[in-house]
């Protein structure tokens, strides 16, 4: 019996014209930012910061991240981290960018349609977190920005993303709504830092971590003492562990998806 060549694995597993070099992209409600690294996760490239669009429909992004791409050097593979729940082929939310626009779209078929590359999407805690977890023990990650991105790593290659953000900080308040960059612009600097520190104190007790790295645009805000266990680590992060999304032992997190006429001959 002959085998059936997946489309999606091919292109899963081969890089644009053998470039070794990443086009990451990190997806934020703010901001957008993008380089090229190369398979260490260093800089090909500049760091280029970008705007998000508004409203932050995917053709709109997309457009965006197309016309960064052209002021880049060549790369053979991209990786995105994404502001949301991020389920195998499709978005499952983005409640910084408007879920209403992005819920069950194929993020990574449109970019590989438009680029002509194989894509890894994960949630942009994730990819914040794969730059710099490297055990041993748990290590969780903090990202205050538009919101706040949390996951969690087990010895530095096991991962899973929390949408602690949606949840109650306090009253009706969501952890979003009480550190993310509205309230800072609300209530102040002062008063924004007693709340991060109370927040960075309880995902602390609540995870039980060995170490928690706090990451994001407003991180650098921060100007209360750091306890021992928890460190700033630098915006760049996020496209640094883009690049891993494409070392061997990330294969395991992509499942190659059945060809496009595959799964309109099943329905």
């Amino acid at each position: 019996m002959p085998t059936t060549i997946d489309r999606k694995q091919i292109y899963r597993l081969e890089r644009k014209g053998d470039n070794p070099n990443v086009l990451a992209v990190d997806i934020g409600g703010t901001l957008i930012k993008a380089a090229v690294v190369d398979d260490s996760g260093a800089l090909v490239s500049e760091f280029v910061t970008t705007p998000t669009p508004q409203p932050a429909t995917p053709e709109a992004v997309i457009a965006l991240i197309t016309r960064i791409a052209e002021s880049l050097p060549e790369f053979g593979c991209i990786s995105v981290g994404f502001p949301g729940v991020v389920h195998c082929d499709c978005i499952v939310t983005a409640p910084n960018l408007g879920t209403q626009h992005w819920k069950n779209f194929d993020l990574e078929g449109a970019l590989h349609g438009t680029f002509g590359a194989p894509v890894r999407i994960l949630n942009d805690a994730i990819v914040y977190g794969l730059g710099v977890a490297k055990g041993p023990g748990r290590e969780c990650v903090l990202t205050f920005g538009t919101g706040m991105g949390c996951a969690l790593f087990s010895d530095g290659a096991t991962f899973f993303g929390l949408e602690l953000g949606q949840h109650y900080a306090c009253d009706d308040c969501s952890y979003d709504q009480y550190v993310g960059h509205a309230a800072y612009l609300e209530i102040g600097l002062d008063a924004w830092n007693e709340r991060a520190e109370r927040v960075i104190e309880a995902v602390h007790a609540l995870t039980n971590s060995n170490r928690v790295y706090l990451g994001g645009g407003n991180s650098r805000r921060i100007t209360f003492a750091l306890p021992p266990w928890a460190v700033l680590v630098p915006p760049s992060s996020g496209v640094a562990g883009g690049a891993r999304l494409w070392q061997a032992d990330m294969d395991r997190w992509f499942p190659a998806r059945p060809a496009a006429a595959d799964t309109q001959a099943r329905k």
